[in-house]
């Protein structure tokens, strides 16, 4: 019987005639008849030739359809998810609702947390599914807007840790700490084990740090530093960021929505636009809550590490430092690098740094193209502080608002975001990334 199933064509894509009602019937139901086909055959690591072959068939057809029909109806999928934009939903939320609205559009996360248990070569690639809906939702203007929006408002951990933060001027949040001096508040990253390379649990407390210093009245300015590592060959010296954490990648612990996703539109995105708030201050102008950020490296910021200092107002680096940014070896895309990096370094230093891995140090011309000051490193803390006191500057919000709207208008980073989410899912299983983290894995466990 299973020979004959896998014999059987695969189903034609569904006739779409531009009406949700009927459009989204006939979605669900052919989305329900490839979902037999995919049941039909054994898990990705035990099919055969044929098998596979049907699968690959079957996901082909499937994605087409979801792509047709969100490129057609995603507005008004977002305005049932959302009760026609007054509800602000997450990420998750939205792609787990819609996945009992639309059976089939987005999976179940039942179904992503059991690809979620299986090392990143073994998954059928559900999260491209996701990211064929997310690029739908975020490529409209209208839907798009409301989950950015969405996106930078403050967590729910934000809001229950700020009342103790406020009061006693510190908070530890697992992997971050945030701690204020006078107007100033340091966030401090110290994921020692992997020598502060994220993941999905990293950004999510990056986020809350960042919240934190948003939303205290009495912080003027966020600073960003990683922790003295206890890493053999790092020990006693800090390190900023080593990209993305590939031990998780490899394991398959590396989420489209929580990491690759909400770690652009979350915390980055918050410090460089603000964090949304619904009545604020109740003023006349409903603005977001803005603060100017430093960021500071002491030896070196790689992969996600150079693409957060891409949204600094100020960077200090000492001069041993040096900046790469490695996704094309990895087999990714670096975040918005890509957008951000030309405006700053040009489009010939960007290709090289993104295509060809150029190792950028702090200390040379180039590097200060991304580095305002370059200090030895008994001198960061008086360059930090100083630099501080400057941007304490009432006048600076303002200033870096504006700034920030003429050289990366939230449509265009919208925009970008769109066909992020969609080709972040596909290089997440793509062949050569799998080889690439199976080599990494094997050379490291030698």
């Amino acid at each position: 019987m299973r020979d004959k199933q896998h014999e059987r064509p695969t189903a034609a894509s569904p006739g779409f005639c531009g009406r949700y009602a009927d459009d989204s019937g006939h979605l669900v139901d052919f989305l329900a008849r490839t979902e037999d086909e995919l049941r039909a055959v054994p898990p990705k690591g035990e099919r055969d030739e044929r098998q596979t072959a049907v699968a690959d068939e079957a996901h082909r057809t499937a994605r087409r359809a979801r792509h047709r029909f969100v490129e057609a109806h995603a507005e008004h999928v977002y305005r049932e998810l959302t009760d026609d934009r007054k509800a602000f939903l997450r990420l998750d939320d939205l792609a787990y609702q819609a996945s009992e609205l639309l059976p089939g559009l987005v999976p179940t996360k039942e179904r992503i947390e059991e690809e979620r248990a299986l090392p990143q070569g073994a998954k059928d690639g559900r999260e491209i599914d996701q990211g064929i809906f997310f690029w739908g939702l975020l490529r409209s203007c209208a839907a798009g807007r409301h989950l950015m929006d969405a996106m930078r408002r403050p967590t729910l951990r934000a809001l229950a840790a700020l009342p103790g933060f406020r009061d006693n001027g510190y908070v530890e949040l697992g992997l971050v700490s945030v701690r204020r001096d006078g107007d100033v508040a340091e966030v401090t990253v110290d994921n020692h084990e992997f020598l502060n390379a994220e993941d999905d649990l990293l950004v999510a407390d990056l986020e809350v740090a960042v919240d934190l210093v948003l939303l205290d009245d009495s912080v003027r300015v966020g600073v960003m530093r990683g922790a003295p590592m206890r890493h053999p060959r790092y020990a006693g010296r800090r390190v900023f960021s080593a990209g993305i954490n590939l031990t998780r990648l490899y394991q398959g612990d590396i989420s489209l929505l929580d990491f690759f996703l909400g770690r652009e539109l979350g915390y980055i995105n918050k410090i460089f636009r603000g964090i949304t708030v619904a009545d604020a201050a109740g003023d006349w102008l409903d603005e977001p809550v803005e603060k100017p950020w430093i960021g500071v490296v002491d030896t070196f910021a790689i992969g996600g590490g150079a693409q957060i200092l891409l949204c600094f107002d100020h960077v200090v680096a000492t001069d041993e430092a040096y900046f790469t940014l490695p996704a094309l070896k990895e087999g990714i895309i670096p975040g918005a690098a890509n957008l951000r990096l030309p405006r700053q370094a040009g489009t010939r230093l960007s290709r090289q740094s993104i295509l060809h891995n150029r190792r950028i140090d702090a200390a040379s011309a180039e590097g200060a193209l991304l580095v305002d000051a370059v200090v030895a490193p008994d001198r960061v803390e008086g360059a930090v502080s100083a630099v501080a006191e400057e941007l304490a500057n009432p006048a600076v919000i303002a200033n870096r608002r504006m700034l920030n709207q003429h050289e990366e208008p939230a449509d265009v980073f919208r925009q970008y975001m769109a066909a992020y989410a969609l080709e972040q899912s596909r290089r997440l299983y793509s062949s050569d990334l799998v080889a690439n983290l199976e080599r990494t894995w094997i050379s490291r466990n030698r």
